[in-house]
């Protein structure tokens, strides 16, 4: 009877620290994957396997956003300039009205990239920027232009692009690059 009990005590003891370890090797393989896909990718869940699934703007997509802000402007009288950039902060598409000057393309695409670096439309990041020292140094950084007229393209809340118009006044430049939004609001669902 004593051999018996002895028996099950080992074999107990034995199930039980290869469940532990079982347990501690999958928690740690757990952070490892969490801290090395959180890293690269802030907007969404790790995943275990090592690889990130991610929503991205299409060329003809980029494309449609683009012209619905030129025309925007161009109904109100403006020639103007507009950019997308995809969630890198790439430039997708640069449209500029024939008329336009050549300064506002860039200025475009620097009010995307802001709009898309900073998550935010641009007189956001203007105003905050302007309002409190601490984040002033932001708009040193290169490439970021803190005008309105940028916004984040957005799937819920995830930010897969941005667009930004230029050449116009400042609230309407900014009106220009949500109405680019709005014509494919309907595809960003």
């Amino acid at each position: 009877m004593n051999l018996i009990k002895i028996v099950l005590v080992v074999a107990l003891k034995t199930l039980v620290g290869v469940g532990v370890a079982v347990l501690l090797c999958g928690r740690a393989n757990a952070q490892e994957s969490g801290s090395a896909a959180g890293a690269g990718n802030r907007e969404g869940p790790a995943n275990t396997q090592g690889l990130v699934t991610q929503r991205n703007l299409s060329l003809p997509m980029a494309k449609t956003i683009a012209e619905a802000a030129l025309a925007a402007c161009r109904e109100k009288g403006y020639h103007t300039a507009a950019a997308v950039v995809d969630r890198a902060g790439q430039v997708l598409v640069i449209l500029r009205d024939e008329q336009a000057t050549p300064q506002v393309a860039e200025m475009a695409r620097r009010k995307a990239y802001t709009a898309r670096m900073f998550r935010t439309t641009t007189l956001e990041f203007q105003k905050r920027t302007a309002d409190n020292p601490a984040y002033a140094a932001q708009r040193n950084l290169p490439d970021i232009l803190a005008l309105s007229g940028g916004a984040p393209i957005k799937v819920g809340e995830e930010t897969v692009g941005a667009v930004g118009s230029a050449g116009s006044t400042l609230e309407q430049d900014d009106a220009c690059a949500k109405a680019g939004i709005a014509k494919v609001a309907d595809l960003l669902k």
